[in-house]
């Protein structure tokens, strides 16, 4: 792969030209992370933003009462850890990988220079951490509104956007997480989550193949349940 190539695809890093790309890609490191093993740690101090080459990772926190509460599902291309390093506070969640994953680190003094030379850099994290927040505001409505059919729906949805591939009007949800984890991410049960999938499937909404989802009518779900 030509040198800095991977990052152009990076939303942040799409408009930097190509020699600071190199010069990003040299000054980081890349790391392979097994499935389950964790990436970072909620209040662990923060050096490092992290950059998904490939596989998948679950950013979460721990409730009061010791259970997990998954906030998102982040795949290839993604970034994750850029709080930390803005406001030089504690990690603000656990992120472990939900597969083999690849990993591509850079360090903190290296991104604030960054983000001092590139303003277009800083202006793109802006417009992602907005649009995230964003994200997780429909999502906290959402979860805390809807019924059990709604809230997994609800899930099914941020994982299309975040994960699924679009393909003449269905969307694919490849190797999604254990059924236990996206009960996590829609604060519901495990039996809940089996129930209402193949409710959804036995309704021609969605086709369930092993790890696989896909949803049939991409924008008719939406419909019913964005």
């Amino acid at each position: 792969m030509e040198a800095g190539s991977f990052l152009r695809y990076v939303p942040i890093f799409s408009n930097l030209p190509d020699d600071t790309l190199k010069s990003i890609e040299i000054s980081g490191a890349r790391k392979i992370y097994s499935r389950n093993e964790v990436i970072l740690k909620e209040d662990e101090s923060g050096t490092a933003l992290f950059i998904i080459l490939s596989g998948k990772v679950k950013v979460s926190r721990t409730s009061e009462d010791g259970k997990e509460v998954i906030l998102s599902i982040l795949s290839e291309n993604d970034f994750f850890g850029e709080m930390a390093i803005l406001d030089g506070q504690a990690r603000s969640a656990t992120v472990t990988a939900i597969e083999d994953s690849e990993i591509f680190i850079i360090q903190r003094n290296e991104f604030i220079e960054l983000l001092k030379e590139h303003h277009d850099v800083a202006l793109a994290l802006l417009e992602e951490l907005t649009r995230r927040l964003r994200s997780a505001d429909v999502k906290i409505k959402a979860l805390s509104l809807k019924d059990a059919e709604g809230k997994v729906a609800t899930v099914l949805l941020e994982l299309a956007e975040s994960i699924g591939k679009i393909k003449q009007g269905k969307v694919e949800l490849e190797k999604l997480p254990v059924q236990q984890d996206i009960a996590n991410m829609a604060g519901t049960s495990r039996e809940t989550i089996s129930r209402t999938l193949h409710s959804f499937a036995k309704k021609g909404l969605i086709e369930i193949d092993g790890p696989n989802i896909r949803i049939v009518d991409y924008e008719k779900f939406k419909e019913l349940y964005g």
